[in-house]
């Protein structure tokens, strides 16, 4: 079912981990809650929720770029990290369930309720890339530091971050999926990857290649994650093959993805060559265990 809905634009400055051709860019927040309720960011209007008979409302947050779910209120007595370089925000807006959003980088809640994100502890240009962990005591440690280059290039962001079955942490680079045990141990899931049918998309430099963002691991350790930068997703089972699963028709393209049982929630934007958030309209697919793919609400005006 699709509905349309008009809204404001909410108008936030940001100061982006994101290489400087893609500092404007939609956002990649997807979650789905235990009642099987669908929560994405919209850039440019705030968070929106579809419920479980599809019907599509505003919820409370701002237009930031990223979310994260803690399903079991682990973090609701927490106080959310702060930062004392850039505008980098990390919000908590509401309780149930309770939603994480940040401004500036990836956030998630790992399976033992503790928040990652990505971090430099300095403005220094030879400060490494850390992934922090934020526990559910209050305690906010490091859990690895990276590398300070990949692929040949300096690693100063990080595309998108998610949690494993077992506790491990995955994330995205422009061309990688990587992943951190529960130890700090970083290992590679796949590199260099390339799509041999990689369709343009507005607004993103075809030197950025696949340009992966939002991921999502499910129980058996599949990954799925969105390559924005050719308009498909992607699936890498346990035996590291990389398979597209979903393409968008240009300029949409995917950007987050969320399992939710055995069913794929796929965030997608409209896609334009310019900043204006107002062009940047959401909309959210359904592809099913059966391969059906639906879609389940769309933003077509704000």
């Amino acid at each position: 079912m699709t509905h349309i809905f008009r809204s404001t634009v909410f108008a936030v400055t940001l100061c982006l981990l994101l290489p400087a051709q893609t500092d404007a860019h939609p956002g990649s927040g997807i979650v789905v809650d235990q009642q099987g309720n669908i929560y994405f960011v919209d850039t440019g209007g705030g968070v929106w929720k579809i419920d479980r008979n599809g019907q599509l409302s505003r919820h409370e947050g701002p237009a930031y770029h990223w979310m994260a779910i803690d399903l079991d209120g682990k973090l609701k007595d927490v106080t959310m990290p702060s930062f004392s370089l850039d505008d980098a925000t990390v919000t908590r807006v509401s309780e149930d369930p309770s939603l994480i959003l940040s401004s500036d980088f990836p956030i998630v809640v790992g399976r033992n309720g503790s928040l990652f994100y990505p971090w430099h502890t300095s403005s220094r240009s030879n400060d490494r890339l850390k992934v922090f962990r934020l526990a559910t005591t209050g305690q906010t440690s490091i859990l690895v530091t990276l590398p300070d280059s990949s692929e040949g290039r300096a690693l100063r962001w990080l595309n998108g971050i998610a949690s494993g079955p077992d506790g491990s942490i995955y994330y995205t680079e422009n061309r990688a999926v990587r992943k951190i045990s529960p130890q700090g141990k970083l290992s590679t899931v796949a590199d260099s990857i390339s799509l041999t049918s990689c369709i343009s998309i507005p607004g993103v430099g075809g030197h950025l290649g696949p340009l992966l963002r939002g991921l999502d691991v499910d129980a058996n350790g599949n990954i799925y994650v969105a390559a924005t930068g050719c308009g498909s997703v992607l699936k890498i089972p346990t035996d590291g093959r990389v398979i597209s699963i979903l393409n968008s028709a240009s300029p949409w393209s995917p950007t987050g993805v969320a399992v939710s049982g055995n069913d794929l929630y796929v965030l997608e934007y409209l896609h334009t060559e310019g900043d204006n958030r107002r062009e940047w309209l959401p909309r959210v697919r359904k592809l099913s265990a059966d391969g059906r793919v639906s879609t389940v609400a769309e933003i077509k005006e704000r």
